[in-house]
C-alpha cells in the first residue's frame, strides 16, 4: 500500500468496528484516523499540523456538522479540495447522492449490510484508492 493515513468519519461505533475490521481482514495496514462527527473531521482536516490523509471514507448522518457539509467545506478550501473522498454510507436517499456528486465527491457507495459484502467493498476501495489511484502530488495540493 501506499503511504498517506484514511480518515473515517463515523459517528456509529459499530460500523466504526465494522469498517476497522474489514480493513485489518483485507491487510489494508494505513493508518487510520477516526473522527466521529463532522466537526472532528474538520477539525483534523484544517489542522495544519496534521498531514492530509490519502482518501476520507465520510458518512453523511453525522452528529454537529453533517458529512455533506464537511464535502463542501473541503472542496471550497485550495488545499484540501483535491483529497479523494469516498462516501461510505447507509442511506438510499437519491438526494444524498445526487448531492454528493455535486458538491465533488469522488466515489459514492452504499455500505453492504453482510460483513463479508462489506469487506469486499472496503478491499476494493484500498486496492482502488491506496495502490491503484495516482494522487495528485503533495505540493500541488498547496498550489491549486
Amino acid at each position: 500500500m501506499k503511504n498517506g493515513s484514511i480518515l473515517l468519519v463515523e459517528d456509529n461505533p459499530d460500523d466504526e468496528k465494522l469498517t476497522l475490521r474489514a480493513l485489518k481482514k483485507n491487510n489494508i495496514a494505513n493508518p487510520v484516523k477516526v473522527a466521529r462527527d463532522g466537526q472532528e473531521a474538520l477539525d483534523y482536516l484544517f489542522d495544519d499540523n496534521q498531514p492530509l490523509p490519502a482518501v476520507v471514507l465520510l458518512d453523511l448522518r453525522l452528529p454537529k456538522v453533517s458529512g455533506l457539509e464537511v464535502l463542501k467545506r473541503m472542496r471550497a478550501d485550495p488545499v484540501r479540495k483535491l483529497v479523494p473522498v469516498v462516501i461510505l454510507t447507509s442511506s438510499k436517499e437519491e438526494s444524498d447522492l445526487t448531492n454528493g456528486y455535486a458538491l465533488g465527491t469522488n466515489s459514492y457507495i452504499r455500505k453492504p449490510v453482510d460483513f463479508e459484502q462489506f469487506s469486499e467493498t472496503v478491499r476494493h476501495l484500498g486496492m482502488y484508492w491506496l495502490v491503484l489511484n495516482e494522487a495528485p502530488p503533495v505540493g500541488a495540493l498547496e498550489k491549486a
